[in-house]
């Protein structure tokens, strides 16, 4: 039901951005629109980090699989017990750029003679880091239409994106990854019962929009006709803060970009916040610096003690009543 209910929704959105091509909606869904999704989207961001970094983390609480820094004669392992802010950078890095966490994916394996086996499952890691950094390079590739002129990195990087130079227009590598591994994790959530079970329309919802702009884009870029000048028009009155809205553009064009301002304003408000989340995240950020600092609580507050000879003083008479020795009789 949660598949059926996000797809339907995305469904419903798709349609809702052909109405972009309606004679004086335009303005609305070309520029409207993208505002205030870039509004939401860096309000609400602002918001979840700042109530994150507000959060109180008196004592080091990172996640460790390594042995702790110690004695010089021990072998310490850094990355995965970091005991600097160094360290921690280089920690931060792997799990920012190569997903190291993900990559420690299991999966579990019931065998007929009834031992559970457990095994290295390296297709969610693959797919989820092919997904992200093409997600990455796409995005980068769309500032030739919000800049004039183009800077050097994007022209460089479109020519390494389509070195196959299949078709006219060129075909990107880019665009099969991340269709690619949009596929995958989507098959993942549904050909698994487990998972599927556990799996809520905020987990379809994202998916479901990823593919949609991931689609209408391949279909403005080889299946149509699409006026480009008149695009790029469109983006440099927007990052200029002059917008204007052309005649030529394509009702498939108001839906890709719909689709990405509806993703752009959810991003703050659900589980995709986590690429701002994994930089605040205690168990990743912090050294693991026990046994060489002392970390005392800033925020503990005096506490009146009530030290053994009170306490024996206040019940000493039911102490001997039930047989529980006292160091003083009187």
């Amino acid at each position: 039901m949660n598949v059926v209910v996000s797809l339907v929704f995305v469904g419903g959105l798709f349609v809702l951005g052909l109405l972009g091509a309606v004679p004086g909606l335009g303005w609305i869904f070309g520029v409207v629109l993208p505002y205030m999704a870039i509004l939401l989207f860096l309000g609400g961001l602002a918001y979840r980090v700042m109530s994150w970094a507000n959060i109180p983390v008196p004592f080091r609480i990172p996640t460790t699989c390594g042995q702790q820094k110690s004695l010089p004669w021990i072998k310490h392992d850094k990355l995965e017990n970091p005991h600097n802010a160094l360290t921690v950078a280089g920690r931060m890095a792997l799990e920012i750029l190569l997903f190291r966490s993900l990559l420690r994916n299991t999966k579990t394996k019931h065998m007929d003679d009834g031992r559970v086996v457990y095994g290295t499952d390296l297709s969610l890691w693959l797919a989820a880091l092919a997904m992200h950094w093409s997600l990455l390079f796409i995005l980068i590739r769309h500032l030739r239409l919000m800049v004039n002129p183009v800077p050097g990195f994007v022209t460089f990087l479109e020519d390494a994106d389509g070195f196959l130079q299949v078709g006219l227009p060129v075909f990107f590598a880019t665009t099969v990854i991340f269709l690619a591994g949009l596929a995958y994790l989507l098959y993942r959530r549904l050909a698994n019962p487990h998972l599927r079970y556990i799996s809520l329309i905020g987990d379809y919802v994202p998916l479901f929009l990823l593919l949609g702009i991931g689609l209408s884009g391949f279909w403005l870029r080889h299946l149509t006709k699409t006026d480009v000048p008149a695009i790029k028009e469109l983006f440099l009155g927007l990052t200029h803060f002059s917008p204007t809205v052309p005649d030529t553009i394509s009702p498939i064009f108001y839906v890709h970009l719909f689709l990405f301002c509806v993703l752009l304003s959810y991003i703050p408000f659900g589980k995709l916040t986590h690429m701002a989340g994994v930089f605040l995240s205690p168990t990743r950020n912090m050294a693991n610096n026990n046994r060489a600092v002392r970390h005392v609580n800033p925020w503990d507050y005096p506490v009146k003690l009530h030290p053994y000879d009170e306490y024996e003083d206040e019940l000493r008479e039911k102490m001997i009543g039930a047989g529980i020795p006292v160091e003083r009789e009187e």
